[in-house]
């Protein structure tokens, strides 16, 4: 476990913390505990203002309580290929997929993403949230691939990690790299030169559903590159409570909340992450449970939910019509670009259908809502034609 410690510095209170962690509360970061890291929430923009910033121009969010993995060896594909759902052998070099971790009874351990690098290993981004889990789970498999004398190697990356997100995130990144990122679409990465930071890994990703990077980045440069990239007045820097609200109208699944160890891919609505070939091999954890899944019925659904009126939190009731409980929500809150509530949670199988009427009960009182589909805002990625 020592690797997952070296990333980090320990507080005296117990939080581990990022290499921006002074640099936050220089600039006025206010700090919070999430998932044991202290990680800013918001600046001195209001909530608001950051999320509709992010959505106008660009924002800087500090991601580096996420766990960075390198796999090596040749059978790294193999290898990870026995713990999730995707099809990681098709993958073109510097391509990568979002994919899922599996248990036997089809649950979600947590959602990643797996890039086929040109370097000759895989790089693998998880949840802080599951940091020491998804950890133990690769170093137990990765250990028993080698008692079969299988070739497979795990490394934690001590990267630091940058996510530019926003409309004019790349046009700003542009201005300090030497390739044309034109050339570089979604879910694809480069190894490069940053504003004079070598050895960055850009990956066209985010977690906001706008067009931007995810930025890989020497943990002892971190600072230097934050700097350069805040001198463009177009990026201002933002915090966890702006991100949630961009990832939910993005329709985006927050672990813990939105997925976890109970809930199956298609109860989740992320059929799309099982890869074809893997279906019909039912090579993967938890295949005899979920593949069935696919063209027979679930009792619960994830789905969307648009409403007026109060907002919408996690785990209050949605009912019928007529007022019989029939899920419950997982993610919600006041859309700050559609001026109403939007919110997602599972509902009973015969009641997801877009379109369908329901209600959310909020502090005792039933208020109507919509299933709707997702994302809630149209999504910016950025796809070569």
């Amino acid at each position: 476990m020592a690797g997952l410690i070296r990333p980090c510095l320990a507080l005296q209170d117990g939080l581990k913390q990022t290499p921006l962690h002074a640099f936050h509360r220089q600039q006025g970061g206010k700090m919070v505990n999430f998932a044991g890291w202290s990680m800013p929430v918001q600046y001195a923009l209001s909530h608001l203002e950051s999320h509709l910033h992010t959505r106008q121009h660009c924002s800087l969010f500090d991601v580096s309580h996420m766990l960075q993995t390198k796999v090596f060896g040749r059978d790294r594909v193999k290898f990870m290929e026995s713990l999730v759902v995707g099809d990681i052998a098709e993958l073109k070099p510097d391509q990568g997929t979002l994919s899922l971790f599996t248990n036997e009874e089809g649950g979600i351990l947590d959602d990643l993403i797996v890039t086929s690098t040109s370097e000759q290993h895989l790089y693998v981004v998880s949840n802080a949230g599951c940091r020491e889990k998804d950890w133990a789970l690769m170093q137990g498999r990765a250990e028993d691939l080698r008692a079969a004398g299988g070739d497979v190697h795990l490394e934690v990356s001590e990267n630091a990690l940058l996510a530019l997100q926003g409309p004019s995130a790349v046009q700003v990144l542009q201005t300090g790299v030497s390739d044309n990122l034109a050339k570089l679409p979604f879910m694809s990465s480069a190894v490069m030169g940053v504003f004079g930071v070598p050895g960055c890994r850009v990956t066209r990703c985010g977690y906001t559903g706008e067009d931007g990077v995810e930025i890989s980045v020497p943990m002892g440069r971190t600072v230097e590159l934050v700097e350069l990239l805040l001198r463009d007045p177009q990026v201002q820097l933002a915090g966890l409570a702006a991100r949630d609200s961009l990832r939910l109208e993005a329709g985006l699944c927050l672990y813990g909340n939105d997925i976890d160890e109970m809930t199956t891919p298609v109860e989740a609505a992320l059929v799309w992450t099982l890869g074809k070939r893997r279906r019909l091999a039912m090579d993967f954890p938890g295949a005899p449970v979920i593949v069935p899944q696919i063209k027979g019925k679930v009792k619960r659904k994830r789905v969307g939910l648009i409403s007026t009126g109060p907002p919408i939190r996690p785990h209050m009731p949605i009912l019928s019509p007529e007022g019989r409980p029939i899920g419950e929500v997982t993610s919600g809150c006041p859309s700050p670009c559609l001026k109403k509530n939007v919110a997602m949670g599972y509902v009973e199988g015969e009641q997801s259908r877009v379109g369908t009427v329901v209600a959310v009960e909020v502090r005792k009182k039933s208020c109507p809502a919509l299933v709707t589909r997702m994302p809630f805002v149209p999504t910016r990625y950025h796809m070569l034609k």
